[in-house]
């Protein structure tokens, strides 16, 4: 299977969020709380220890609507040099976090860290029954370039069907939610629905 890179409905004006590294006691909320605030829903890519850390926020996630992605155990960018036995670590471990944070509900995705995919991360993704999830659009929030230039990012790469990176954890978030404040109405200006990854 191909690395995902679009919506479920990319011959239309959709797109996808999707939120890396958390979930964050400080950054997630704040997240939910925007989507909810523009009746948005996305998905979320969670490193297992987290999710064991905050199950609480793993089931608002999920009771809000939105989907589960595991991003894997260390956020290794190098999982795609790894061993099989380590990658199969790194990614089975991890949702199996994800899943004990929120019974019953399905981690559809793996995400490798930092886009480092290799044929043995999709393989063990994949007989784990998990879709590999890449991006579109690299808002670079991570590189904390402010708000405007998260969103000058967007605005340059997205395209119809575009699946967005963001992120609500791994730092200091403060610019990440203020570009999304202002992300979410412009997206409904622009005529996007909002939609899964494909």
């Amino acid at each position: 299977m191909g690395i995902v890179r679009s919506t479920t409905d990319p011959g239309h004006r959709t797109v996808a969020l999707t939120f890396d590294d958390g979930p964050d006691p400080r950054w997630t909320p704040k997240v939910l709380a925007l989507l909810d605030q523009y009746d948005v829903k996305a998905t979320f890519c969670m490193v297992g220890p987290n999710a064991s850390r905050h199950p609480d926020l793993v089931r608002r996630v999920v009771a809000a609507g939105h989907r589960l992605c595991d991003h894997s155990v260390t956020h290794d960018e190098q999982i795609d040099k790894r061993s099989a036995p380590r990658v199969e670590h790194e990614v089975v471990s991890a949702r199996d976090e994800i899943a004990r944070a929120a019974p019953g509900h399905d981690v559809d995705w793996f995400r490798a860290p930092g886009g480092a995919w290799s044929p043995t991360v999709r393989q063990v993704s994949a007989a784990y029954g998990m879709k590999p999830l890449g991006w579109s659009v690299d808002t670079r929030d991570w590189e904390k370039p402010g708000v405007d230039a998260i969103l000058d990012n967007v605005r340059r790469e997205l395209r119809p069907g575009g699946v967005v990176l963001m992120h609500d954890a791994g730092g200091d978030r403060t610019q990440s939610v203020e570009a999304l404040a202002r992300l979410l109405p412009w997206l409904k200006d622009q005529g996007y629905r909002f939609a899964f990854p494909g």
